[in-house]
């Protein structure tokens, strides 16, 4: 049979093609941008015949999933948190976070971690070539694994899905597929705009880039800080620095088309950009469409730390919420209120530093104001009790804020201590130093 043919038996409504839901299964919907919509919202019409079943998305985009109306027979797990995932939460009751080492997502599927559930996995492709293939977007992450243990999968085709180039494990064969179903043409990605980075954001990203030189491999986090530092290292004069990340931002886009960024000497995937996803505007998106510069990899190659780490001059820069004083990171919670996740944070902070004069930076504003209009560090004597430790103190290289950048590498636990004092808001640093003292941190 040829591909066009079988395209046709197997393309059919979204209703018809959920019908292979049971009871009981386990719904892999794809990561980010390759999130169902369609057949989201059909799924969700079977709330009354179906019961427990569970789904796995990954950093949940607009729009709210369906399903999340539907919250006594599907619970919605999410392997990172997004604002959507938080309003799942918190208006439905029906979200729940996956801790994960990000990296082994792939292993975690292919070793069958779900215990035996039947899966069914969905996620949104671009129209199929002659070839037969359709290609997953900006969406690679541990798709294809969750493939190969599927019994039933499920396409929904988007026209206005980019073509990502590989890479690995970037596209999907007809003869992997089950049902097809075909989404409206006006139905476009979900776009995050970049924040806008403050004027503390811009001294951070100042205080960052001084450590990067010509020919040195950059790694860009999300938020205001990254696009900050994004936006200095365009202006910056660099020459052929190197990019390999977890995530392909607009920061990027605007490096990539200064032509600071070549990749030309890089250890390996030379003149390549590799990253697992992209989030952003709808430029971003048309920049990545057949774009020859950018590899679309698996979640396994692009964050293992072993990767990384034979990347040489290798610079990590990732987000952080709070630090304290002992220099444990919380990047994801607000006491015990999940808000993000750990994302790919470990891998990166560790591959980094295995990198021959690598060096990882974790960046946070020195305070925020509270719901009562009030100052509050972001450098505490110690994190609440309940608030999630993202990166531990012996993984912890650079701590950056507005006032300065702290090496921790080595340092006993009284002198990090003290230079994280060194860089909080001078306001706080009495205080804290008060506090250290209490529990007898420093003398």
């Amino acid at each position: 049979m040829n591909v066009k043919s079988e395209y046709s038996e197997k393309l059919c409504s979204a209703d018809d093609a959920v019908k292979v839901v049971e009871s009981g299964d386990v719904i892999e919907y794809g990561a980010f941008n390759g999130k169902p919509i369609q057949c989201d919202v059909a799924l969700s019409k079977r709330g009354s015949e179906l019961k427990n079943v569970h789904i796995y998305g990954v950093s949940t985009l607009l729009p709210v999933p369906e399903v999340a109306k539907n919250p006594f027979t599907f619970t919605y797990h999410d392997w990172h948190f997004s604002k959507v995932s938080r309003i799942m939460k918190q208006q439905y009751g029906i979200a729940h976070y996956s801790p994960i080492t990000y990296h082994l997502a792939p292993e975690y599927y292919r070793q069958g971690f779900r215990g035996g559930r039947r899966s069914v996995t969905i996620f949104r492709v671009s129209p199929m070539d002659e070839n037969g293939y359709f290609n997953l977007g900006p969406n690679n992450s541990e798709t294809m694994a969750k493939v190969e243990i599927s019994a039933a999968v499920i396409v929904e085709v988007n026209v206005n899905m980019p073509i990502a180039l590989g890479g690995s494990e970037n596209t999907i064969h007809i003869s992997q597929v089950t049902s097809i179903v075909e989404a409206p043409s006006d139905q476009m990605l979900s776009e995050v705009p970049p924040l806008k980075s403050s004027d503390s954001d811009i001294k951070i990203a100042e205080h960052i880039v001084e450590h990067i030189k010509d020919k040195f491999n950059v790694q860009l986090g999300i938020g205001g800080i990254p696009n900050a530092v994004g936006e200095l290292i365009a202006k910056s004069g660099l020459k052929d620095l190197g990019g390999h990340t977890e995530m392909f931002s607009d920061a990027y886009v605007k490096i990539l088309e200064s032509g600071v960024m070549t990749g030309k000497y890089k250890n390996f995937d030379r003149g390549i950009l590799s990253y697992t996803f992209a989030i952003g505007t709808q430029k971003l998106y048309s920049y990545i469409n057949n774009n020859p510069a950018l590899a679309s990899q698996p979640v396994d190659y692009v964050n293992d730390p072993r990767i990384i780490g034979k990347l040489d001059n290798f610079i990590s820069i990732n987000n952080a919420l709070q630090v304290d004083l002992f220099s444990q990171v919380n990047a994801e919670s607000i006491g015990t209120n999940q808000v993000s996740g750990n994302g790919g944070m470990w891998d990166f902070v560790t591959g980094s530093q295995w990198s021959k004069n690598g060096k990882s930076f974790i960046c946070l504003n020195s305070t925020y104001t509270d719901k009562e209009g009030k100052l509050q560090s972001r450098i505490v004597p110690t994190l609440e009790p309940g608030t999630i430790v993202t990166i531990p103190r012996q993984m912890v290289d650079y701590i950056v804020t507005e006032y300065g950048a702290v090496r921790l590498k080595t340092l006993p636990d009284y002198q990090r201590a003290e230079a994280l004092i060194s860089i909080a808001h001078p306001d706080f640093r009495e205080e804290l130093t008060k506090q250290a003292k209490e529990i007898k941190l420093i003398n």
